[in-house]
């Protein structure tokens, strides 16, 4: 089985974020960056269905030299073969997408798995824009992928419930968390990987679909106020949301 994982770049989820000088993108001073943690269900299940099934895992990102810490990190997990779409450029969900697709027209995957989302744009656009640009079914916000021959069952989170679909390979997948637990690499994978090569492509250039005018901290001053259910709270709270909150 030929699988292609998408990985992004993003911050440390702990990492403690600010705006840049230019009002528009992070300062990236200090800033750790790992592999998105969505990205790791998704790394996890491609290394899974290649234990069952056979075949080759190729772990793909697209962005600055930076982000080969990234797949070195894909690659003590466990996948065989790393590629980087290098730019040091701003880029949007459709430029990843497109770049994305242009290698998977060479490489032809049985599967392409990625995260549902990543959580520094929060765009959930990637999985879409590949499924248009490919002409491949798609299933996002899968929690359980079964996988027979070319039939494709997967399960997905809906509002209030679960959701089963059913496709055939080639498709497109995105991972949502309990798909599976990713493991933990290995100290002699983790040294191993430092190594291995990473395949470099120039990027299709392509204008940006979506620009970024602006980037801010979300206000500290919100003064919260904790009520109980006697009938003056109750007053209070119809009057704050009337005067002050302005909703009703």
């Amino acid at each position: 089985m030929n699988i292609l994982v998408c990985i992004s770049r993003v911050p440390d989820t702990t990492t403690r974020i600010l705006v840049g000088g230019d009002g528009v993108s992070i300062d990236t001073q200090g800033v750790k960056f790992i592999v998105n943690p969505y990205d790791e269900y998704a790394i996890e299940e491609g290394l899974r269905l290649r234990e069952k099934n056979g075949g080759t895992v190729t772990a793909i990102c697209v962005g600055p030299d930076a982000a080969k810490e990234q797949l070195r990190t894909a690659l003590a997990m466990g996948v065989d073969k790393a590629v980087l779409v290098k730019t040091d450029k701003y880029f949007d969900s459709y430029f990843a997408a497109k770049n994305i697709a242009e290698v998977s027209k060479e490489m032809k995957p049985d599967i392409i798995l990625l995260g549902r989302q990543s959580i520094d744009f929060d765009s959930f656009q990637v999985p879409s824009y590949l499924a248009e640009l490919l002409e491949l079914p798609s299933v996002s916000v899968v929690s359980k992928l079964t996988i027979e021959g070319n039939k494709v069952i997967a399960e997905r989170d809906v509002e209030g419930g679960k959701e089963i679909l059913e496709t055939e390979l080639p498709c497109i997948i995105s991972a949502q968390k309990g798909l599976n637990e990713p493991r933990y690499p290995k100290l002699p994978d983790i040294m191993k990987a430092k190594s291995k090569p990473i395949e470099e492509k120039q990027p299709v250039e392509v204008e940006p679909k979506v620009s970024v005018i602006g980037m801010e901290i979300p206000s500290r001053k919100r003064i919260g106020k904790i009520l109980a259910d006697t009938d003056a709270d109750i007053e209070e709270i119809v009057k704050s949301l009337h005067e002050e909150a302005k909703i009703i």
